[in-house]
């Protein structure tokens, strides 16, 4: 599917490690180490593609670091798919690094903060880490506390959850399509079977196993948790919804009409194939984004308010392991990746002159050997402080906060769930979903006939444990 968080060119995103049964060394030990004159040397795991010219940008941004504090940093990329397993094993085995990407949807974040895997961050941040705590703004750091408090620094990026309606802006111009007027599933019909009747190479409504259906619930831990705007805090299991059902219902019925493509349910992203409309998760912009990364002109529509969760304020951030040694120059970097232009844009765009060429003080134009140094954006820190690119218009980081200042936040913002107690359960519902998940959000299967089932094998690994611990947990939060 087209997901926004792997269409911005790719930039490296840090990885999770930190095994929680070592324990870290002392100030004093730390102290010691910095104070030798030795220059630090941090390992860094980042998530994305490994690139080709990382280790030319890596011993270019080392100079600049080793100059400003003493320190260089070598950085071990993970590729998508391989990266949380990757972190897992790093953390469990004790393996030596100092900092990592973690994220809500990767090396999660949430349950390796509290066995002991990351760092408390708090009183680094205070010493060495004030103009990242100036530079961020405030509700990311409120997403990131757990118990009080923070074990990572957020990226400074859209806030809000925005799923939209992607359209190919040809289909729409040939059609005179009201693309601002659909909003719903339920609203693409009509222009799916123009298009299936009309342009016969053409998938009206590309979908793939990565694809979700848009409703408005905030899954903590999938498929259990609480609708946006429930004041309530009601704890549900999503698939057992009316609202989930129709849905669903509204997918088989696309299906099989032959709106959506066969091979849905089994297949990722082909920019190959010519589609009408895709789902995407969007920002300000995103459009000239997704465009650039298929390959033609694309035009967006909103499929709800823009809601900020627990989720989307922890989508992209960088922890320390608990056992570096080496953690305040582990946050003097981060200091710098999120506060200084030079860092943050090598980090990003590579080497001027070689991946990119400035062209006012602060816009720049990719190179053609911007392609051996294409890492996601998002992942690598504040990212207001990125040169805009040459098609950006030169307000982009004003709407980006306009865009974050209208998002609404969610019912159960700040509700951070505990899986401890049911951390069985848990496990043993990824497996079902795996089963039954892609084929039946994207309508290959009837939904009246694997709904029951999928719900019969979710009760058997003991959802219903969860979402009364969940319950139990939110009431408290709640008072």
């Amino acid at each position: 599917m087209l997901k926004f968080k792997k269409l911005i060119t790719l930039t490296l995103v840090t990885v999770l490690a930190s095994a929680f049964s070592l324990t870290g060394c002392s100030d004093k030990e730390e102290a010691a180490n910095t104070n030798t004159g030795q220059t630090t040397n941090l390992i860094w795991y980042t998530i994305g593609t490994p690139q080709k010219d990382t280790e030319k940008v890596q011993a270019e941004l080392n100079k600049y670091l080793k100059e400003k504090i003493n320190t260089t940093v070598e950085i071990k990329q993970v590729d998508w798919g391989d990266y949380s397993k990757k972190m897992q094993v790093v953390i469990n085995s004790g393996e030596d690094y100092d900092i990592c990407f973690t994220c809500s949807w990767a090396n999660d974040y949430l349950p390796n903060a509290r066995r002991g895997a990351f760092a408390s961050l708090d009183d680094l941040l205070e010493k060495y880490g004030k103009e990242t705590k100036s530079a961020v703004d405030q509700r990311f750091w409120d997403g990131a506390k757990i118990d009080g408090k923070t074990y990572a620094i957020p990226t400074n990026k859209e806030i809000g959850v925005a799923p939209m309606f992607v359209f190919t802006k040809e289909y729409v111009d040939k059609y005179s399509i009201p693309y601002k007027d659909i909003h719903t599933l339920q609203d693409l019909e009509p222009w799916l079977k123009l298009i299936k009747e009309k342009e016969p190479d053409v998938v009206p409504f590309y979908t793939t196993k990565d694809y979700s259906v848009p409703v408005k619930f905030d899954k903590i831990v999938d498929p259990v948790g609480i609708f946006y705007t429930d004041k309530s805090l009601k704890a549900a299991n999503l698939y057992e919804t009316e609202e989930m059902k129709k849905q669903l219902e509204t997918m088989r019925k696309y299906y099989l009409a032959g709106y959506i493509n066969k091979d849905a349910a089994t297949t990722s992203d082909n920019k190959a194939v010519k589609r009408f409309v895709t789902k995407g998760d969007g920002q300000p912009f995103a459009e000239s984004l997704w465009g650039k990364d298929l390959g033609y002109p694309v035009v967006a529509s909103p499929i709800m308010d823009t809601y900020i969760t627990n989720g989307s304020t922890t989508g992209a951030m960088q922890a320390i392991s608990a056992n570096s040694k080496n953690k305040e120059k582990a946050m003097q970097f981060l200091n710098l990746m999120n506060t200084d232009k030079y860092v943050r844009n090598i980090l990003n765009y590579g080497i001027e002159g070689t991946h990119y060429e400035k062209i006012s003080d602060n816009k720049i134009k990719l190179l053609p050997e911007s392609k051996q140094y294409q890492v996601p954006y998002f992942s690598l820190g504040n990212l207001y402080k990125t040169y805009l690119l040459d098609g950006d218009p030169d307000n982009k980081w004003d709407e980006f906060k306009k865009f974050n200042d209208a998002s609404i936040p969610a019912a159960d913002l700040g509700f951070n769930f505990d899986t401890t107690p049911v951390n069985t359960e848990v496990a043993g519902l990824k497996n079902v979903l795996e089963e039954f998940g892609p084929a039946l959000n994207t309508g290959s299967v009837d939904p009246n006939e694997f709904l029951p089932k999928l719900n019969e094998k979710l009760n058997s690994a003991g959802i219903d444990k969860i979402v009364k611990e969940m319950q139990n947990q939110a009431d408290k939060w709640k008072k």
